[in-house]
């Protein structure tokens, strides 16, 4: 599919706010953020403390944002923030941080301070979708005076608490809907022509090129491996058309692009890409996967530190 054929927009043409609109009426709540998201958050108030950090308004309603914190923070601990949901389509990057916050993160709270903030993109989620009602990608948005109120609240919160981070790990997927929908839509919006990558049949992860930490990287393949399949590269040797740096991990300039994962110092930083449309995989197992992946690299820190 190229953007000729997308049903918005002229060929060759950036949407105007007419096309914005058009596309935003296409759009429709197909699953509950308060149901399947806030339920949870709130059944964690006994183990961890919750905090709402901003609220999103929007034509379909009012968002509430929240973060989970280990008790007790300590200045002498280093500090971890985990960050899902900020692709609300991608459904075990909301459910694996919450699935973390509930079985894990008291237990790494006596090394690290622990912030799980599990849907940063809560209308994205309930919509199924990657952008946000403004037809912007919250994930390309992690700057200074950002468009995206998604981007701009976490990004807020974090700075007030006027700390250093030591690793910031972004939970994503790739999905099959990532070719049918969402660049041919993205080709669409800018007047380009949408050319497909193929999507990866399994795990990898996305470092940052300008700190791969690649021993970091490939402990975390080597436990998620334990859990679910990683993703072979393709004939040129790349994953999503980049270039593959180890097995199942790639780069990406992350502040560049504006990355979620490239928006604080913090020295390790991964973004995961789980593939939930794989024949193999379950909902179960890719959340699983997710919660792998920060058992890793929270171990992988401890280590480090106590040599």
């Amino acid at each position: 599919m190229t953007n000729s054929t997308y049903p918005i927009g002229t060929p060759g043409t950036k949407w105007n706010n007419s096309d914005k609109a058009q596309w935003l009426a296409r759009q429709n709540i197909k699953r509950s953020y308060q149901d399947e998201v806030v339920t949870l958050v709130d059944d964690l108030k006994s183990i961890l403390n919750v905090e709402q950090y901003g609220e999103l308004n929007y034509a379909a309603g009012v968002y509430p944002l929240y973060v989970l914190k280990t008790p007790h923070f300590n200045a002498d601990k280093p500090t971890v923030l985990i960050t899902g949901g900020v692709h609300g389509y991608e459904t075990s990057g909301v459910h694996g941080a919450l699935r973390f916050a509930k079985t894990s993160a008291i237990q790494h709270s006596e090394q690290f301070n622990i912030i799980v903030a599990p849907c940063i993109s809560p209308w994205g989620y309930e919509t199924i979708n990657r952008w946000n009602p403004d037809a912007i990608d919250p994930n390309r948005s992690f700057y200074e005076n950002s468009p995206a109120h998604e981007s701009a609240a976490i990004m807020a919160f974090v700075k007030s608490l006027d700390i250093d981070l030591m690793a910031h790990i972004d939970l994503h997927e790739t999905t099959d809907s990532d070719n049918s929908e969402f660049r041919p839509a993205l080709a669409a919006r800018e007047g380009t022509t949408n050319t497909n990558w193929n999507i990866p049949d399994g795990f990898y992860l996305v470092a940052d090129t300008n700190k791969p930490e690649p021993e970091f990287q490939k402990v975390i393949i080597e436990d998620v491996a334990k859990v679910t399949h990683i993703a072979p590269s393709d004939e040129n040797n790349q994953l999503i058309g980049v270039a593959q740096e180890q097995f199942g991990v790639i780069n990406y300039a992350a502040r560049d692009l504006g990355l979620c994962m490239g928006f604080t110092d913090a020295p390790y930083v991964t973004t995961t890409e789980v593939y939930p449309d794989s024949p193999t995989a379950t909902d179960e197992e890719c959340i699983l996967a997710q919660v792998a992946v920060i058992d890793s690299a929270l171990k992988f820190i401890i280590n480090k530190q106590s040599k």
